[in-house]
């Protein structure tokens, strides 16, 4: 019993060797690869044969300059027939949010562009999908949230119970507002109140624009409320329930872009960058899969004899 546990040991350490030094040369053959394929390619590939060309816009919204070269590029690549928005996002930043709403209205300028709305398009989420010439979402997507929202918290009170002391030197009454460590002042709060009014303009301005509707209706709708979309459609917010099906037969009838052209989704990662990425994932699965998935559940029941 004592020599079988003595081997099983032994063979669990070869295991590891091995599997470890099998990883690392396909992490360090792949990081070969990505090192001459970086040099040798552009970040970002656009080109082909005609195609609708789709863009996922999920999570936090956040401007990023890659995306939006991108964009650039597909408004005056003749083979990119349509742009489809595919959007399943909370929000995100009014500046990162302002970003992609600028580059697809560009885009819309020249070419078709349809948003097709996931669980969520919200805040920044429905921002980005006002540029497009057809909205469509599901019954039971969430959508609206037209506004903007800042937010602080003021710890002076439990500093003050653990002994701390804050001390702030600022150029001005304005430049700490808002803070962690003293509570909004009248004068602070007005002028952030001004700052979230403009922005909140700007916002209303791009509905206003987008779904071609009265100031009034707008400025209704923008306090801030959730819809679902069998509700934004009645409200003139949506144009449409369905989803990527229905985006390509409106494409279709409406703009003459075929449902048979293939989509692709916007690449703004390098072939630099999906090798790695390759890489790390044949990494982790190595590991996971023969060293903990076949050794760990060996080392822990070894049946005695």
């Amino acid at each position: 019993m004592s020599l079988d546990a003595d081997l099983l040991a032994d063979r669990r350490r070869l295991r590891r060797r091995l599997t470890l030094w099998r990883a690392l040369a396909i992490f360090a053959a792949f990081g070969a690869l990505a090192l001459v394929a970086g040099i040798r390619e552009p970040s970002t590939v656009l080109t082909g044969g005609a195609h609708v060309l789709r863009l996922p816009v999920t999570g936090f919204i956040s401007e990023d300059r890659r995306l939006l070269q991108a964009l650039e590029r597909a408004a005056t690549d003749d083979s990119v027939r349509a742009v489809l928005v595919a959007i399943d996002s909370p929000g995100g930043t009014v500046a990162g949010g302002e970003a992609l709403h600028g580059a697809l209205a560009r885009i819309a300028e020249r070419k078709p562009v349809v948003a097709v709305m996931g669980a969520t398009a919200a805040s920044a989420g429905y921002m980005v999908a006002l540029p497009a010439h057809r909205v469509i979402a599901r019954d039971a997507t969430v959508t609206g949230s037209i506004g903007v929202l800042l937010q602080s918290f003021n710890v002076a009170e439990l500093l003050e119970r653990a002994g701390v002391q804050a001390q702030v030197i600022a150029s001005g009454p304005l430049k700490d507002q808002p803070s962690l460590f003293r509570p909004l002042t009248e004068e602070g709060r007005a002028a952030l109140d001004r700052v979230i009014t403009d922005l909140h303009a700007q916002f209303v301005a791009m509905v206003v624009a987008g779904r071609r509707m009265e100031p009034a209706r707008a400025r209704a709708l923008a306090d801030g409320r959730v819809f679902t979309g069998r509700q934004a459609v009645e409200a003139g917010l949506v144009d449409a329930i369905g989803g990527e099906r229905e985006a390509r037969t409106w494409l279709a009838a409406e703009r003459q872009v075929p449902e048979t052209l293939p989509i692709r989704d916007v690449n703004i990662r390098s072939t630099a960058e999906r090798l790695l990425s390759s890489a790390t994932e044949g990494f982790m699965k190595i590991l996971f899969s023969e060293w903990l998935g076949v050794d760990a559940p060996r080392a822990l029941w070894q049946p005695s004899r």
